[in-house]
């Protein structure tokens, strides 16, 4: 463990968690080119013009300065702290052409900009360095709410709940009671449950018939629709019209293989998909067995390069797109349907 590593818990009030704070002494080194500040956060973002919305706009949001108060006292905290630009082009996308942040910051919005600029900061002083690319990042919005830093083109980048990316203007803004760094967007929680936003997507209309008929009382379809921390190995339509062709013969399609008289044994395969877990590409435990929850002892393992699934019969499934987020976890989509053991 590095030296200079300590832990406490504080609550933290106003920005609604108790939680593990984490520091090291020093300044903002690590790797990113930190800068000495006295001041806090909200002093600093202040004190930089190109920030003059976000404090505008942590103001708006503060009930009785709470957010304010809470930035400015003691603590460890990291911001990703929206730029000028970044406002204006969300309340572009959000209200129209030729919107400004100060359309954004009207009677009514509070609470919409509050969560905003809840899921911006974290409990935690987290440097560049310190930033591990494809994990997932829990900011202290709550509500089971993430986004994770990864690379584009060579360029550390923040993906949102909505698949949203904003890139990173400045690492490493160093104050007294943590860090900044500046982004180029807002990032917006996840809106949507697995099952909604799986039901968006056309290549899983295979999967959501499936879930429709293997359901009892309607039970698998809520299970990911209600809050919770899930993974769902989501095959797409061809993976169940490959499935249809394996187990019935050529010419055959899902519409054959998702029949009343098949409910049961299509109900055993979706409780094989789903981990009672939330895991993003990065954080699959490379050649270990992953234990779905619904499916008592059966397990599947990720292959050496996490491109490709063993299930319990042998068989091999690709992962045809990864880290598809979701309010209550995050979906994976499989090129083939994977099986439980006979």
């Amino acid at each position: 463990m590095n030296p200079c590593l300590r832990i406490r818990v504080r609550t933290l009030g106003a920005l609604g968690l108790t939680a593990l704070i984490v520091a090291c002494g020093g300044g903002g080194g690590g790797g990113g080119g930190g800068t000495e500040n006295p001041r806090g956060i909200v002093a600093a973002a202040a004190a930089n013009p190109t920030l003059s919305s976000f404090s505008k706009a942590l103001a708006y949001a503060s009930q009785s300065n709470d957010l304010v108060n809470t930035l400015s006292g003691p603590g460890s905290f990291t911001v990703f702290a929206p730029n000028n630009a970044a406002f204006d082009a969300l309340a572009v996308e959000l209200l129209g052409p030729g919107k400004t942040v100060n359309d954004l910051l009207v009677p009514g919005n509070e609470a919409f900009m509050r969560s905003v600029l809840q899921y911006h900061v974290l409990a935690t002083r987290l440097v560049k360095s310190g930033m591990q690319l494809g994990k997932s990042i829990e900011p202290i919005l709550g509500n089971n709410a993430f986004f994770k830093i990864d690379s584009l083109a060579g360029s550390a980048v923040l993906f949102d709940g909505r698949a949203r990316a904003s890139g990173i203007e400045s690492f490493n803004v160093d104050t007294s009671n943590g860090v900044i760094h500046i982004v180029t967007k807002l990032m917006l929680p996840a809106d949507q449950s697995i099952f909604a936003q799986a039901s968006d997507q056309p290549q899983l209309s295979s999967l959501i018939a499936a879930l429709q008929l293997a359901s009892d009382n309607e039970d698998l379809t809520q299970l990911l629709s209600r809050p919770g921390r899930y993974t769902l190995f989501a095959p797409t339509n061809a993976a169940f019209d490959a499935l249809a062709v394996e187990w019935l013969g050529a010419g055959n399609t899902a519409a054959e293989l998702l029949v009343p008289a098949n409910k049961a044994l299509v109900r055993t395969i979706l409780e094989y998909h789903l981990l009672g877990s939330r895991l993003l590409r990065a954080e699959w435990p490379v050649g270990q067995p992953l234990d779905p929850v619904l499916a008592g002892n059966a397990s599947f393992t990720v292959n050496a390069g996490g491109l490709t699934i063993t299930d319990a019969r042998n068989r091999i499934a690709s992962v045809s797109n990864t880290d598809l987020f979701a309010n209550n976890g995050v979906v994976h989509q499989l090129s083939t349907v994977i099986l439980p053991p006979q």
